[in-house]
């Protein structure tokens, strides 16, 4: 027993940064990559204390993450609204929260502020996104993550003039479903 820790001892030293490496180029939160490092080694025990046969272990460690990595990109919510920044005048990075009203404004502040949020990602939700570069995706990708139209054609292969046409539906689509919200609330 004492021979086959060594072993595995030996592979995790020999592993370790090249695994590491591995996943860091495809996961970019570095606790996601840490956690993942852990769960691979881990198997990498069991196998051993359960007699599994592992025939070339280098391959099999990086078959391993990279089954992990599919697992954590399924499991993982997407992004949601309230979640997305946005850019002020003076350059500085602004959540969307930070546009609402104050939770610490009392209960009806509080109230608007979590209505409006659930508003807003209902309404995301409504746009189409059954194309490349959706309408939805265009939105998101220029308003909230202040991408260029040349950026993202260049990556999508859509016209620019396409995807300016999307944002405006996508525009033109919440404007029209969020004004009674608007109205209900502001006026």
């Amino acid at each position: 027993m004492a021979e086959q820790d060594q072993r595995i001892s030996e592979v995790v030293k020999r592993e370790q940064a090249r695994l590491r490496n591995f996943i860091r180029r495809r996961v970019p939160d570095p606790a996601d990559v840490e956690d993942i490092v852990q769960e691979v080694f881990y198997e990498l025990v069991q196998a051993n204390r359960l007699l599994m046969p592992i025939d070339h272990v280098t391959g099999w460690l990086f078959r391993v993450a990279r089954n992990r990595i599919t697992d954590l990109f399924r499991k993982q919510k997407p992004e949601t609204f309230s979640d997305a920044s946005v850019e002020n005048e003076e350059g500085e990075l602004l959540q969307i929260e930070d546009l609402l009203p104050s939770p610490d404004a009392g209960p009806e502040a509080l109230y608007i502020r979590r209505v409006l949020l659930d508003e807003l990602e209902l309404a995301l939700d409504e746009l189409p996104n059954d194309q490349p570069m959706s309408q939805r995706e265009v939105f998101i990708a220029h308003e909230l993550e202040g991408r260029s139209f040349k950026e993202l054609s260049a990556e999508s292969g859509v016209n620019i003039n396409t995807l300016l046409a999307r944002k405006r539906y996508a525009v033109l689509h919440l404007r029209e479903r969020l004004q009674s919200i608007h109205d209900d609330f502001f006026e």
